[in-house]
């Protein structure tokens, strides 16, 4: 089942198609043969049905919102992001900027526990929401990726799951807060409070629209990780990019999760799932906030492709290497830049990514 976006277009390079949405009740088989088309065609998706209670979703975003509500002075506290804390405007280590302020939180649970005490005055209650999101969106996270082995007629449906089930994966959670276009001399802590009035979203933040207005509030990139499982409240931003070039707007959708497809997939499925570019705009007249789970491998985890997706006619693409490995090549690159080509394993009829 797919749906149009009904984003509005900002630019002749910008277009609405059909993206891809996963309704996980239907026919298992069904399920996973449209995953598989999914991540060939656009390395994206909705999924829809998926399982995790509203309550806990509420939850998390309410905490979102707790936080980046707070004086800067309070939110620094938690900073800076090296790796995991409170960054604004910086992206990374590479000179890339964005319209955004963000959390990333280590969410293994001795680091979950620690790290509540410098972002909320509530640690457990933060911890709590915190735990309980993790472990739904991990879970999400897991079934689909054994969907997509299946799909793939993988023998060990395991094969991709089993890393983010590790105790010891790399995986993390990363909050993202775009405040709107007109409003950058207004901190979130100025509308708090009719956040919260039993509404998880937030309000908007009357200014006048401006429709062509198309700063980028975090920049062109692919993910590194395995897959991502990305909450957004009821506003647009995301978008990602197809095979002609063009950006497409995905329509923010409150009963969804967008999903997508990270190098480490892409590596381990031989380059047949894709590892979709995507960007997040600022909105001219809301607030954005997105919550993006990243479903990583342990660090000394070996990345290789399962020998069913190695064919004659498809050898090999990607050498095999840690995600220790991976992260360091991230580490040196900026934001944008192809990270997969540094593992790629050229032969002479094939060109490079």
């Amino acid at each position: 089942m797919v749906v149009a976006s009904t984003d509005p277009i900002r630019s002749a390079k910008i277009r609405a198609i059909d993206l891809p949405i996963v309704d996980l009740l239907a026919e298992r088989t069904e399920v996973s043969k449209f995953l598989v088309k999914a991540c060939e065609e656009f390395g994206f998706f909705k999924v829809i049905n998926h399982g995790v209670p509203k309550d806990i979703i509420t939850q998390m975003e309410d905490e979102c919102f707790e936080f980046f509500s707070k004086p800067v002075s309070e939110k620094q506290r938690a900073g800076p992001p090296n790796p995991y804390g409170y960054g604004s405007k910086n992206i990374g280590f590479n000179g890339d900027v964005g319209e955004v302020e963000y959390l990333l939180l280590d969410i293994n649970p001795l680091s979950i526990f620690q790290g509540s005490n410098t972002i909320s005055n509530d640690p457990s209650k933060f911890s709590n929401a915190l735990s309980g999101y993790v472990e739904a969106v991990r879970g999400l996270a897991c079934e689909i990726l054994d969907l997509m082995a299946e799909g793939l007629w993988v023998l060990d449906t395991s094969v991709f799951s089993r890393f983010i089930r590790d105790v010891d994966s790399d995986s993390l959670l990363r909050l993202n807060y775009y405040a709107p276009l007109k409003d950058r001399d207004t901190s979130p802590s100025s509308f708090h409070h009719l956040q919260h009035q039993h509404h998880p979203l937030p309000p908007l933040c009357y200014h006048h629209h401006h429709p062509h207005n198309n700063k980028i509030g975090f920049g062109e990139h692919s993910d590194p990780q395995i897959l991502t499982i990305l909450r957004s409240n009821d506003v647009g931003g995301l978008q990602i990019s197809v095979d002609d070039g063009e950006w497409v707007p995905v329509s923010p959708d409150p009963t969804a999760f967008c999903v997508n497809v990270g190098d480490v997939l892409q590596a381990m499925t031989n380059g047949r799932f894709l590892s979709v570019r995507h960007r997040a705009m600022v909105n001219s007249n809301k607030c954005r906030m997105s919550m993006a789970y990243f479903g990583a491998p342990p660090l000394h985890a070996s990345i290789t492709c399962p020998p069913e997706l190695i064919a004659p006619t498809r050898p090999q693409r990607y050498r095999p290497f840690t995600w220790a490995e991976y992260k360091k090549a991230m580490y040196s690159l900026r934001l944008g830049d192809s990270r997969l080509n540094l593992f790629r394993l050229h032969s002479d009829n094939e060109s490079r990514e």
